[in-house]
């Protein structure tokens, strides 16, 4: 507390308010970080990314989608969010996040998506299918999504299903 400035108030314009931190949170709004990995379904040429949201504070995952690297897949994605009520996004300035989220909501830097790109490193330490280099990879994109949403869903969300 800045005693200087205390001291140059008047109480009647001082107000103070006292509550749990989890719930000071709540009223802030969430801040989330986003981000997009790549991954191939049959040979490069087709490819398919993992649209990522998680919590910027706790690392939990919010909500995922599979697609094209898209404004539409995007804009799906945000549409998962909203009953977060999420009041900062942070990404790495990629132009569907610049054209499609608030400018005063809006954070670009890569110092603040490190969670979520360490949450992509562990995926494809986890997953043959999503390192670039191997012979392991999917045929269908049916199977691609139920491969990584299965594992997201056992591993970020403790279901097995």
């Amino acid at each position: 507390m800045n005693q200087v400035v205390l001291k140059q108030l008047h109480p009647e314009h001082v107000e103070i308010e006292i509550c749990r931190a989890d719930e000071l949170s709540q009223r802030r709004g969430l801040d989330s970080e986003l981000d997009e990995m790549w991954s191939y379904v049959g040979k490069k040429a087709e490819p398919r990314w993992l649209w990522h949201a998680i919590d910027h504070v706790s690392g939990t995952v919010l909500a995922y989608i599979f697609g094209r690297r898209q404004d539409t897949v995007f804009l799906q994605l945000k549409e998962l969010l909203e009953p977060f009520g999420i009041t900062r996004f942070y990404t790495d300035g990629w132009g569907t996040y610049e054209r499609h989220i608030v400018p005063e909501q809006h954070v670009v830097g890569k110092q603040y998506t490190q969670t979520v790109e360490s949450k992509h490193i562990n995926l494809r330490t986890r997953i043959k299918r999503l390192v670039r280099r191997t012979i392991c990879f999917s045929k269908t994109t049916t199977m691609h999504d139920l491969v990584i949403g299965l594992f997201i869903n056992r591993y970020e969300f403790g279901r097995l299903l």
